[in-house]
Order: structure tokens, then sequence, then C-alpha cells
């Protein structure tokens, strides 16, 4: 780990608190209407870190937390806390991490590298997608183009505001929600949209 990012991970809880204070990156947005998706996500896939393909099809049947992510963000340390969450719904939900170098390059350059560190610094055990782009351009990766797109998802076409933006789809393959970097993996409005 280098010296960034520890100092990095000793000032997330501070960090946290600062942006739920100045309500910077605090959206939550929800399905209110039980919208249903024109497109199944199901259909949908990713290659993972080690080059496999992964199909979400194989999720049917439990809710996703899909989070877009990066090694050096002040946000990193949520790592430690989708872990944890994953733990605590290990039947329920599955939580799938997207690497991206979307927002000032705070990703590292390779797959390999990304997955040591993960593995090595927050001893990940859930799914880990090769990195790939999640903003709405020609090299956003598909499953991001589904969360993005209205006509795909049913309601929800904002992208990612930045690094550690959640998405949950349910058991059912709908999004229902949308949670900003600024909530917590942790934080009473996600657990309770997964006891839901």
């Amino acid at each position: 780990m280098t010296l960034r990012q520890q100092l990095l991970r000793v000032m997330y809880p501070v960090w946290m608190k600062l942006t739920r204070l100045t309500g910077k990156n605090t959206v939550i947005l929800k399905n209110e209407y039980g919208a249903m998706p024109p497109a199944s996500i199901y259909e949908l896939g990713f290659p993972l870190t080690d080059g496999k393909q992964q199909s979400l099809s194989a999720y049917k049947g439990r809710k996703l937390l899909l989070v877009n992510t990066a090694s050096d963000c002040g946000y990193t340390a949520q790592y430690s806390e989708l872990q944890q969450l994953s733990e605590q719904y290990p039947d329920k939900l599955v939580v799938i991490a997207f690497p991206s170098n979307d927002f000032k390059q705070q990703e590292k350059k390779t797959d390999s590298e990304i997955a040591r560190f993960c593995f090595n610094q927050y001893n990940i055990h859930f799914p880990l997608a090769a990195k790939s782009g999640v903003l709405k351009n020609k090299d956003q990766n598909e499953v991001y183009q589904w969360l993005t797109d209205k006509e795909k998802n049913g309601w929800n076409s904002k992208a990612p505001s930045w690094n550690f933006v959640k998405y949950l789809v349910n058991e059912d393959g709908i999004l229902t929600h949308y949670f900003d970097p600024s909530i917590s993996p942790l934080d009473e409005a996600v657990q309770q949209s997964l006891r839901s």
C-alpha cells in the first residue's frame, strides 16, 4: 500500500463525515413506481480480472450491488465495508466491483495489480470485474450502459457521480436504487433496501 493509500484509508472516516455534513455525494435515487426494465440485465456479462467471462444470469434470485471502484480514491476504504456487507448477506446478495479509471485516473494500470491490491489490502472475495469505463462514452462497460440508460433499465439515466457509486438490482433483475459514494455500504438506507 502506498503512502497515499495509507493516508486515504486513515482519513476515510473524516472524509465521510465531512461529505455528509456538506451534502456532497449523498444522492439516493429509488425506483419509486417499480418500473420494469425493457431489457434484461441477465443477458449481460463482464470479464473478471483473471480474464474469465462472468454472466449476470448466474446470480438470478439474489440482489446485486454493482459498484464502480478505484484503488487511489478517498472512498477506497469502502472495500472493507463492501466485503462486510457481502459476508452479512451471503445467500441474498452479490457485490460486484467494477474498477474504473474514469475519475482522475485513480485506478491501477493492470487487472492483476487491481486484484492483488484488493485481496492483499481488503481481503476481497466478491467478484472483481476487469477495469472498464463506467461513464457514458464509446468505452462504457455494457453493464453500466444498462444501469445508466432508462430505455434499458426502465427509469434511471444517472451515471456515477464519482467512484464508489452503488446500484442495487433486486432478485428479479429490477434496478431499485442508486446510492452516491458518500452513502456507506453499511448505511441504514442500504441495509433497509437489502432487507426489503
